[in-house]
């Protein structure tokens, strides 16, 4: 439940310094509290499309059942590992652009739609947060739907004191250090994810193990203890992973490395 509750901290942040971003442009904005009435109803919006996908997610594996349901689950842990490496990326590279970027976007939309502009850039940032976040609580947690409600309250308020701390400008939380770490702790979680759906595929016997097991390290640190388990779930890890498995570790950290050196190269 620890990796689902700092994916919902993680996220919840995220958008919660974008509706602050888009809340200060409007304070300054000379379309005052209609702008604002706009904003928030853009939010609700937003938290809406999110929770409407989750209900499709759950109206969906309500209606899939054996090898079909095994697909699915499976499919929605790449999808999720793949997410968070897209919005790490994303954020290496436009991370410290992202206030200008949103500034702009707010201000070209109010241009053209006038208040609905606000509520349109609004609602689809928080339901980008908001839909990436149901699909990683998805992943991580299928069969724990209360572990998920749990993670997702005290994330969102953890989120909203963090992102108090950060507004405030009380210096105990750097903006920069803050999204390099988290985004460090995300490519874990990404591979923790990863592997799981590579174990499924390879149960299902749409992926040969190659070699199985590869090694044994379950004398030092199993991953069936509660240390062990805990380690897994953050990062991947297997006492007696497969070769298969081990490729898949490798293959994705090298195509990271080489993506983050060719967007510092280019910043």
């Amino acid at each position: 439940m620890l990796s689902s509750l700092f994916i919902v901290w993680r996220e919840s942040v995220e958008a919660m310094l974008i509706i602050g971003i888009l809340y200060a442009w409007l304070k300054s904005n000379p379309q005052g509290a209609v702008g604002l009435r706009a904003l928030w109803g853009g939010v609700v919006a937003g938290i809406a499309l999110a929770g409407l996908l989750g209900w499709t997610m759950l109206a969906v594996q309500g209606e899939l059942a054996g090898e079909a349901l095994e697909w699915f689950q499976t499919a929605m842990l790449f999808l999720a590992a793949l997410l968070i490496v897209q919005m790490v990326l994303w954020m290496q590279k436009h991370g410290r652009h992202m206030r200008q970027g949103l500034e702009r976007e707010l201000a070209q939309a109010s241009e053209k739609l006038g208040v609905l502009g606000v509520a349109v850039v609004a609602a689809l940032a928080v339901a980008r947060e908001g839909a990436e976040t149901v699909i990683f609580l998805y992943g991580m947690q299928m069969d724990d739907p209360a572990g998920s409600a749990i993670a997702f309250g005290a994330g969102v308020l953890l989120a909203g004191i963090t992102a108090w701390i950060v507004n405030r400008g009380l210096g105990m939380l750097n903006y920069r250090n803050f999204f390099r770490v988290s985004g460090l702790l995300l490519l874990l979680f990404a591979v923790a994810l990863l592997a799981a759906g590579t174990d499924r595929l390879i149960g299902m016997g749409a992926l040969p193990p190659l070699v199985d097991p590869l090694w044994d390290t379950s004398l030092l640190l199993d991953d069936s203890s509660p240390s062990g388990a805990l380690l897994s779930a953050f990062t991947g890890y297997r006492a007696r992973p497969s070769l298969m498995l081990a490729i898949v570790y490798v293959v994705f950290w090298l195509a990271v490395l080489r993506v983050q050196r060719r967007l510092k190269r280019n910043a």
